[in-house]
This record gives C-alpha cells, sequence and structure tokens, in this order.
C-alpha cells in the first residue's frame, strides 16, 4: 500500500521556522519527482517546491531563499525547511509524488498525495 504522511507542522510566530517531513512507504521515492503543495485558508491551493529524480529543484517565487526541500533516500523521506516563516504561509502542506510531477502541476493531478500537515504562521 502506497502512503504519504507529514509530519512537523504547527504553530509558528513570524519569523520562525519549521521543518516539515514527509515519510513515504509502498514505493521508491528516488525513482518519482516529489513536492510539496500547500491550500491556504482560502482555499486556493498551489505547489511549494519540487524536487526531481535529477536532483533539480523548483521553488515558488513566494518562498524562494527561505525554504529548502530535500530528501532522504534511505529513510524514504521528503523534507521542507521553512525559515523566516511569514503569516502567508499559513496553509496545509501536503506532500505529493508522481514520475511527472512538474512546476506547473495543478494540485490535486499527481498520483500520491499524503493528508497534510497544518502550518499556521501568526504575525
Amino acid at each position: 500500500e502506497v502512503q504519504l504522511v507529514e509530519s512537523g507542522g504547527g504553530s509558528v510566530q513570524a519569523g520562525g521556522s519549521l521543518r516539515l517531513s514527509c515519510s513515504a512507504s509502498g514505493f521508491t521515492i528516488d525513482r518519482f519527482n516529489m513536492g510539496w503543495f500547500r491550500q491556504a485558508p482560502d482555499n486556493e491551493c498551489a505547489l511549494v517546491s519540487l524536487l526531481n529524480r535529477d536532483g533539480r529543484t523548483y521553488y515558488a517565487d513566494s518562498v524562494k531563499g527561505r525554504f529548502t526541500i530535500s530528501q532522504d533516500n534511505a529513510k524514504s523521506t521528503l523534507y521542507l525547511e521553512m525559515n523566516t516563516l511569514k503569516p502567508e504561509d499559513t496553509a496545509v502542506y501536503y506532500c505529493a509524488a508522481d514520475p511527472s510531477l512538474a512546476s506547473g502541476t495543478e494540485c490535486w493531478d499527481s498520483i500520491y498525495w499524503g493528508q497534510g500537515t497544518q502550518v499556521t504562521v501568526s504575525s
């Protein structure tokens, strides 16, 4: 059974940091493009960051320089290090996996999704 399980969300003040983890099982993550999406309180959903199988990364303009995506293949875990958090980063963050995941991928179009983890940033 394929599973993606996110963890690490929480409530922080603006300027703080969080590290999200996505534990994958049932498939080999280094054969997939892996990414993080987020759905804001107004339900707008967007790709935050992407890590391709070849190691290339993508970041939304709104998080460049503040967020870092990485993965540990031995642990089958994807990470999102989030620094200098802003109130506008408040959202439910979802881990996604798909061999075709790309910067233009729409929300919910990936093969595998996690259940999401809430991140709340207060001013």
